[in-house]
């Protein structure tokens, strides 16, 4: 069983005033993607790298399976690490990228060769083992890198941001293939990535950090649908989530002269400041008639299918920018005035000083 536990691990860098991972609880399920995501600084990085064994753990332990590996160097962990920067030796062919660390543990040459073989099978690199990097485009030299991790069949990936050094096209393409590599060798995968559309695409879980704090670990889709906070309301979402700022008046949240609707179990929780936060998608226009919040287009983007709208709403508490999911065939146009609304099960309502979710 490769299961993946942190228990209360602590990483402080000398002479830092505060820890970078002040203790972190995770425990990742054999053969599960798990995604670390968050902003630049957040510990996830840090994180990743005491679990492969390059950075030293200050406190607490980690575990793979029930093999307490917090003291054992990097070698004895049974871990394949992927860079972002690919680390691929220039002057070797790509077979003897691959092969090079089961020649280093003194793997027979003949089994060498097979697992190579394998591999190579399994990336779409068998073409290609002859060639030296250099002549291979980003994508192919990420695919060896994946390679050299794959013929190792070790108990634990680990991946540091290996999609950002690729151009867009070719960074939606691999992490298609990564996903689904993973899924076919079911090796447990510790995936860390600042993308949150990478992180929503790949992983089975994702584990929201902030200021190495875990602040929520779940399914893309509940992260998504029921961030526990404002932080995650706001990370998680491309375009991100409308947050407003709100009053609790008589169990509705009051934005201007405007009064939102919101669920029950918000209504009956809310007090005083709030914020509101709606889906761009959630919103849905209405005649001017039927009020709704009053957004001057500024930029249209289409999308083709659909499209979004920035606009500024001028109502006190709204953003600077609103932000409207449309149907390409609604016909918006900037400098239009438009008016939207929303229903009660599309609010998210958050406590503003504390950040916590009221909603249900």
């Amino acid at each position: 069983m490769a299961t993946v536990t942190f228990e209360k691990a602590q990483r402080w860098y000398p002479g830092a005033d505060k820890p970078t991972v002040p203790g972190i609880d995770l425990e990742i399920g054999d053969g599960e993607f798990m995604v670390l995501v968050g902003p630049s600084g957040c510990g996830k990085s840090t994180t990743l790298r005491m679990l492969a064994g390059l950075e030293e753990i200050n406190s607490g332990k980690i575990f793979i399976g029930d093999r307490d590996i917090t003291n054992l160097p990097p070698k004895d962990r049974d871990i394949a690490m992927v860079f972002q920067n690919y680390a691929l030796y220039p002057h070797m062919t790509v077979a003897d990228n691959m092969a090079f660390a089961l020649k280093m543990a003194k793997v027979p040459e003949a089994e060498r060769k097979q697992r190579v073989a394998d591999a190579a099978k399994i990336l779409g690199l068998t073409e290609y083992l002859e060639r030296k990097p250099k002549a291979l485009s980003g994508g192919q030299r990420q695919r060896v890198a994946m390679g050299r991790a794959i013929v190792r069949s070790p108990q634990v990936f680990c991946m540091d941001e290996p999609l950002s050094n690729l151009d867009a096209k070719m960074r939606v393409q691999t992490r298609t293939d990564i996903a689904k590599l993973q899924a076919d060798l079911g090796v447990t995968t510790v995936y860390v990535t600042h993308d949150q559309v990478e992180a929503m695409t790949m992983g089975d879980r994702v584990a929201v950090m902030k200021d190495g704090v875990l602040q929520q670990v779940d399914t893309p889709l509940r992260l998504y649908d029921k961030p526990v906070n404002l932080f995650v309301a706001g990370f998680i979402g491309s375009p991100q989530m409308n947050l407003m700022e709100a009053r609790a008046v008589d169990g509705r949240a009051q934005i201007g002269d405007f009064k939102v609707p919101v669920d029950e179990a918000a209504s009956k929780r809310m007090d005083g400041n709030i914020t509101v936060g709606v889906r761009p998608e959630s919103w849905r226009l209405v005649s001017a008639e039927e009020g709704g919040l009053p957004v001057e287009v500024t930029v249209v983007e289409e999308l083709g299918a659909d499209g979004f709208v920035y606009g500024t709403c001028g109502v006190e508490g709204t953003p600077s920018n609103v932000i409207v999911r449309v149907s390409a065939r609604d016909s918006v146009r900037k400098n239009d005035v438009i008016h939207v609304t929303t229903d009660p099960r599309n609010v998210h309502v958050f406590d503003t000083d504390t950040g916590e979710r009221l909603s249900e």
